[in-house]
């Protein structure tokens, strides 16, 4: 199984990123008999959790146990390589510069296509101890995680504009939850006590716990809420820094902005998975749009490709008298 591209070849595409998205876009590019260049730098956000829930067929799963499995798979087909590293930059004319991890070679490759599955990453409430008890007692995504929760006594910690949001979907599971927020507005503070969410606006300065058990949270003045676990809201930051040199358009947020095809406003530039920050951010979606995106770049370069619309470009077999033929 090759692990990193042979001298001088030139891949069809190169993937940034070897998540549920990068990994399924690549291995469905090497059956459609792709060459694939896979670049990692191996920091995947959800290094943290133990268990990944909600894939029909891999609940359960760790998610760098999945990752190991998804790259052996990729990298059993002719065509597919793998290397250690840190994307640069990707330029005007998609050539992609990588220095090397790991004892990777720095590479710069000139593809004729590129898929951004960075993914995002988490920057976490500056409360003592929190880290200790991510990915076990404490968690960010709902969907994968509330239903080991349901019934406990639980924290939800950070803020942001859709903190009320997430509460109220959290409290389905667990109606004992405290949001901890100094910052929330009147208004929604009305809603959380309506909904019977408790609020405390005081400070967190630690996350409590014996033996590796989280019990509570302490506040600024001492006072500690026990709370048997919970969940954070971080911010997220998308990994597309190196797109700099391309112009492709990005969100107010910094995601990289894709049509219903998950093509950039870059000929050749595509993006997929939680770097494009759509909802829920869970592996079966990002797996999900891995598979559409490689359909896209393997019929774009076919020259068949499919359209912004999501049907296939008039003039292919499957495109008759304006109508899509599945």
């Amino acid at each position: 199984m090759p692990t990193s591209p042979a001298e001088g070849a030139q891949p069809d595409v190169v993937i940034i990123g070897a998540g549920p998205a990068g990994l399924t876009a690549g291995l469905n590019l090497v059956r459609a008999r792709r060459s694939v260049l896979m670049v990692d730098a191996n920091r995947p956000r959800h290094a943290p959790t133990l268990h990944s829930h909600g894939t029909l067929g891999l609940d359960g799963i760790p998610p760098l146990e999945l990752r190991r499995v998804g790259r052996e798979q990729f990298l059993a087909y002719p065509g597919a390589a793998h290397t250690s590293g840190l994307v640069e930059s990707v330029g005007a004319d998609l050539t992609v510069s990588v220095t090397g991890l790991r004892g990777g070679p720095d590479l710069v490759v000139h593809p004729q296509a590129v898929l951004v599955a960075t993914g995002l990453t988490e920057v976490l409430p500056a409360i003592e101890n929190l880290r200790a008890y991510y990915g076990t007692a404490l968690h960010s995504c709902i969907e994968c995680d509330a239903y080991e929760k349901s019934g406990q006594a639980l924290a939800l910690l950070g803020s942001g504009p859709d903190l009320v949001d997430r509460a109220l979907e959290i409290a389905h599971w667990a109606p004992d939850l405290i949001v901890f927020c100094g910052d929330l507005s009147d208004a929604d503070a009305e809603t959380l006590a309506a909904a019977g969410i408790g609020l405390e606006r005081e400070p967190v300065v630690a996350i409590e716990g014996e033996r590796a058990v989280m019990t509570g949270v302490r506040l600024a003045s001492g006072r500690v809420v026990a709370r048997e676990g919970g969940f954070v809201r971080p911010d997220w930051i998308p990994q597309a820094d190196f797109l700099a040199e391309t112009d492709a358009s990005r969100d107010a947020h910094g995601r990289v902005v894709v049509d219903a095809r998950f093509r950039t406003s870059v000929p050749g530039l595509y993006a997929a998975g939680d770097v494009t920050a759509r909802e829920p951010m869970q592996i079966a979606v990002a797996a999900g749009e891995g598979a559409v995106v490689a359909r896209t770049i393997h019929r774009d370069l076919l020259g068949r490709p499919v359209a912004r619309d999501g049907r296939l470009a008039e003039g292919s077999p499957d495109f008759r008298d304006g109508e899509f033929i599945g």
